[in-house]
């Protein structure tokens, strides 16, 4: 049974036949009229709905069409699967997560200083939404190729930072440390919201790599510290 409109341009709930040989859209805001561009961002709203209260198992694809009213059809034509749709959702929270940190500059007399300060920021972000911060990780896990973009953003958010803090360095060098950082946040944050490790040793961890790329630069200006404020 198709699914139908009513006069606001909802799509009424209906069970719906899925074509698996139709397209997926292109997701870009500038290739999306307005209708679609809405029906996107009620269906992104619906799956952060759910994980918020049951994490990564309670996302279901049919019921985040439900919630956002749209035919299952529709949602995986937007959404081919569950990790991409979370995978979406981690693109668009991480840049307003990016976005509300940067508005304070960051704190610290050292570039690894303010580099821990970013991650520090980010890290108390995550642990607010914990159930939604552990479904978005798992995500980031999955085999799924069309989730490969959000794993690169994760690791481009703190790159974006580093990448200014340590403008004037040679450019090789500066992608290696940029890579490497980004490599050991991205292992600590999925070992934290897996309940692996305590938020305290991720701050350790992130501020000894720092230490230890770092310290020819920042050496003779400040140190390092921890999330206890221990000097290293």
């Amino acid at each position: 049974m198709a699914s139908s409109k009513s006069d606001d341009g909802i799509e009424n709930m209906a069970e719906t036949k899925i074509d698996p040989a139709a397209e997926p859209l292109d997701l870009r805001t500038a290739s999306l009229r307005a209708p679609q561009l809405a029906r996107k961002k009620r269906i992104v709203a619906a799956a952060i709905d759910l994980a918020e209260r049951g994490g990564y198992d309670a996302v279901q694809m049919r019921d985040v069409a439900a919630r956002a009213n749209v035919a299952l059809g529709t949602l995986y034509r937007y959404f081919p699967s569950k990790d991409q749709l979370l995978a979406s959702v981690w693109i668009d929270w991480s840049h307003e997560i990016e976005a509300q940190i940067l508005r304070q500059r960051l704190r610290g007399e050292t570039a690894g200083e303010r580099i821990m300060d970013f991650v520090r920021r980010v890290t108390k972000a995550l642990e607010l939404e914990p159930m939604l911060a552990g479904a978005l990780v798992k995500s980031l896990l999955a085999p799924d190729v069309g989730a490969e973009e959000s794993r690169q953003e994760m690791r481009a958010m703190l790159g974006r930072v580093i990448d200014e803090e340590l403008s004037e360095m040679p450019t090789g060098t500066r992608v290696d440390i940029r890579d490497i950082i980004g490599q050991v946040f991205y292992a600590n944050i999925v070992l934290w919201v897996n309940g692996r490790m305590p938020v305290e040793r991720l701050y350790e961890n992130m501020a000894t790599a720092c230490r230890l790329l770092l310290e020819h630069r920042d050496q003779g200006v400040g140190f390092l510290t921890d999330n206890e404020g221990r000097e290293h």
